[in-house]
């Protein structure tokens, strides 16, 4: 588990600070500064005296390595290279991560568009045939310095970190403890189900937030999570509702995924089982970062005796969900 090295990493970084940083490469701003919807790192868009804005992106100090930020940085590159709509850092002087008052950060062009669609079939089969791309540069080698996302690293690792800072409230924690459990031997089971799996190198974090839809369809943003994984891990939160409107999205984004890389039907085990994973690493994630004074302030309603109630439920219902059949086929 990543863990955060100082009470408040970001509190030095003042608009004056962010400004200077951007000089710091040889871009001059014009004052303009917008804080864009950001909370594991700091993103803003800083307006140039020459050209359009720019986006610049502060990574939070001692989540990443030096060498797995660069590895992202390569990734975005590599997809660009391959005329996959994604955004890579330009490099400023052979470099695209940076330092300034002991700061990393990289700078980006900034590109517009709007949420996509995703109740439209055409809309899903264009995004799966995207992420077919992606998952087929993806595979042509793995990362040496990002993580993978498995039982261990989004299962276990957060319960026990979570077990051992006192976030979960004495009177619940029993009971929550022994709901994980169960939901930990659920991902387990949906593991042995899938058998052994290919991984590649992901987006990792691929829902409808992180792609921007324009007139010439979409472009994925913020591969800050991108990780080892199963290529279903991309897929399976561009899915909402009902149990047979799953379906019939996931058949949409495999009609277009399928064009441009093969896809593992076992991999639909695990759909249930990469939610439940998800559900426990966001409210470790969030206790994580509760002593950054943006996380109090964004999500109020974390770490109240309801947040905890709920996430039993939560967890409950995935149990019993990991225990259904797949959404297509197997």
């Amino acid at each position: 588990m990543e863990t955060s090295s100082q009470a408040h990493p970001f509190e030095r970084l003042d608009p004056q600070t962010v400004l200077e940083a951007v000089e710091s490469v040889g871009l001059y701003g014009d004052g303009r500064l917008l804080a864009l919807n950001s909370y594991e790192n700091r993103v803003y868009q800083v307006g140039m005296e020459e050209g359009p804005p720019v986006v610049v992106k502060f990574y939070r100090p001692a989540r990443w390595s030096d060498a797995a930020i660069l590895e992202e940085h390569a990734f975005i590159a590599e997809l660009a290279e391959n005329e996959i709509p994604a955004v890579p850092p330009p490099p400023i002087d052979g470099r695209t991560l940076h330092l300034a008052a002991g700061y990393r950060f990289a700078v980006f062009p900034r590109k517009g568009g709007r949420a996509p669609e995703l109740g439209d079939p055409a809309t899903l089969a264009w995004l799966g045939r995207f992420i077919g791309r992606i998952h087929a540069v993806g595979a042509a080698r793995p990362f040496e310095h990002r993580p993978t996302l498995d039982a261990q690293s989004f299962g276990r690792a957060p319960y026990d970190w979570l077990r051992s800072h006192d976030f979960v409230p004495p009177e619940l924690l029993a009971t929550w403890s022994s709901v994980v459990e169960q939901a930990l031997d659920g991902v387990a089971r949906c593991y042995e189900r899938a058998g052994e799996l290919p991984l590649l190198r992901l987006h990792g974090d691929c829902h409808g937030g992180n792609v921007l839809w324009t007139p010439d369809g979409p472009h994925f943003v913020d591969f800050d999570d991108s990780r080892m994984g199963p290529a279903v891990q991309d897929l399976w939160m561009l899915l909402s509702g009902e149990r047979q409107e799953m379906v019939s999205q996931m058949a949409d984004v495999l009609a277009g995924y399928e064009d441009f890389c093969e896809f593992h039907p076992r991999q639909l085990y695990l759909v249930e089982a990469l939610r439940t994973l998800r559900l426990i690493h966001y409210s470790c994630w969030l206790a994580m970062r509760w002593d950054d004074p943006a996380f109090p302030q964004a999500f109020p309603w974390f770490n109240t005796q309801r947040y905890w109630q709920d996430r039993i439920l939560e967890l409950r219902e995935q149990v019993a969900l990991m225990d259904e059949p797949p959404l297509w086929p197997v």
